[in-house]
């Protein structure tokens, strides 16, 4: 650890460079005095109130770069923005050589410092450096963040350095961004979080696909199953459960007590799928409203999600502006158009009609009864809408059992919204209501009317309409941002074979 002064009144300054005396407050602390400082990003927002004054920032080194005349430039990022902070150091003085050999390309630095207007045309402002301390050096033969360009599937294997690069800095500030405006979303509207729990007994979609939760020891409680026995009696609660897959069912009980909930947290599916659109977990956000139909649970999540587009408009300017230009073309226009034009609607019998009718050549065959599979969906979004598009009213058979039935009796009250780039980023329904329709509908999907009697007791005593839908905040991120795999859009990705970090 070192430091670096400034020349003393009368040495070598480049041209323009006024004489910078050290900041006393500072100084009066000490070299080792831990300083709030400022951050990068408040020091852009308010260049002109800094212009001329002195500043503490500390960061991490991007690049560094010397010239001959003996000055040396290094980007310098905290983080707080995706703009580098251009850092100007005076190094012609031998003294200097041997601490500035520590200022590598991922240390971390505290700089005392000038803002003065600079003379380069990439920045507005710069830092006249006074003092330099290097926190920690990052030797550049081992560092494995130099600069160029990295692949993503590199980047995972170092996702404790991948926060650092461009990409990866500015997918977490949009993620930040997003969690954000879901909260101030809901609790604008007068809906209440609800925590719900990550370990539970039930399966909301039924299909099977869980994590479970056990304290048993694995080879006693196979043995015991081969004999007949029931092992998860000795387990420590009692009976099998399972890392949650949604926390739907949980919030409708409070849905039916307070009128508008909310979940928002980490889900778990146990699903063997190693895409560019699946993760074993994924955070979910899930309203559930009281007196709601499908119509009035479609109109709040379409202007959720014009919500949400409008907010990182709003506050991501920078960020987007270069998943625009590195990631995704056209990714802003996307985002302006969501939040101006209406959502399209189509039934899902539609849908198919349109795919049927498309001279597509896609790889799963549609017919009405069948799955909408990614390629149908971004089809719909991209192609035939060129925005987002909710279809609505599937056959039953494709959905949960708690979905309500329609009229008809071969459909229920479903929706999908989906969006170009990622196909279905919101999925939702009006709840079945009526008790006896509940139950005949469980027992047509074979789900365990004991396990579930606390939910039919909800539509025993004092039921009323109400609805919902799910929206991945991943799936979000990924619409906003361009990022095609899924893998990019949470800070530790889990997915077959990989649970690292």
């Amino acid at each position: 650890m070192g430091w670096i002064a400034a020349p003393e009144p009368g040495g070598v300054l480049r041209p323009g460079w006024a004489v910078i005396e050290p900041n006393p407050e500072i100084a009066r602390k000490g070299p080792c005095a831990m300083e709030k400082g400022i951050c990068i990003a408040d020091l852009f927002r308010r260049e002109n109130e800094y212009l001329g004054k002195p500043v503490l920032v500390q960061g991490w080194v991007r690049t560094r770069r010397d010239s001959k005349a003996g000055v040396t430039f290094i980007e310098l990022n905290d983080g707080s923005c995706f703009r580098n902070l251009q850092v100007v150091a005076e190094t012609a003085l031998g003294e200097h050589k041997p601490t500035m050999g520590s200022v590598t390309t991922g240390s971390s630095l505290r700089v005392e410092g000038t803002v003065l207007a600079s003379p380069g045309r990439e920045q507005s402002i710069e830092l006249r450096a006074h003092r330099i301390q290097v926190y920690g050096g990052a030797d550049p033969a081992k560092y494995p963040l130099q600069k160029k360009r990295h692949s993503f599937e590199f980047l995972r294997q170092i996702a404790h350095l991948r926060p650092r690069t461009n990409t990866i800095g500015a997918v977490t500030r949009v993620r930040n961004k997003l969690s954000q405006a879901i909260h101030r979303f809901f609790q604008d509207r007068g809906f209440y979080w609800i925590h719900t729990p990550v370990i539970t007994s039930s399966d909301c979609e039924g299909a099977g696909e869980v994590f479970r939760v056990t304290t048993l020891d694995l080879q006693k409680a196979a043995a015991a199953l081969r004999e007949g026995g029931n092992p998860f009696e000795e387990d420590f609660f009692g009976k099998p459960v399972y890392l949650t897959v949604s926390g739907q069912l949980q919030a409708e009980i409070y849905a039916l007590s307070l009128g508008k909930v909310y979940t928002f947290g980490p889900t778990f599916r146990a699903e063997n799928s190693n895409t560019s659109r699946h993760l074993a977990e994924f955070w979910m956000v899930e309203p559930e409203m009281a007196f709601y139909d499908l119509e009035d649970d479609l109109e709040l999540a379409e202007a959720f999600l014009k919500s949400l587009a409008q907010a990182v408009l709003a506050d991501c300017e920078e960020d987007l502006r270069f998943f625009a230009r590195f990631v995704e073309p056209g990714v802003m226009e996307s985002l302006d158009k969501l939040t101006r034009e209406p959502f399209q609607v189509m039934t899902y019998g539609e849908a198919v009609e349109v795919l049927r009718k498309s001279g597509e050549p896609f790889a799963f065959p549609v017919s009405w009864g069948s799955d909408l599979q990614a390629e149908h969906e971004r089809y719909l979004a991209e192609k035939y809408v060129g925005g987002p598009l909710a279809v609505v009213h599937f056959p039953r058979d494709l959905k949960p059992f708690y979905m309500r039935r329609n009229d008809d009796g071969k459909t229920v009250a479903a929706m999908d919204i989906l969006v170009p780039r990622v196909g279905e980023i919101i999925g939702g329904s009006q709840r079945e209501e009526r008790p006896d329709v509940l139950l005949d509908q469980m027992k047509q999907k074979g789900i365990s009317v004991e396990d579930y009697r606390w939910y039919l007791d909800l539509r025993e005593y004092g039921s009323a309409p109400h609805a919902g839908f799910g929206l991945g905040l991943e799936r979000m991120v990924q619409f906003v941002t361009g990022v095609a795999n899924i893998r990019e859009a949470i800070p530790f990705p889990r997915s077959p074979g990989s649970a690292d970090f």
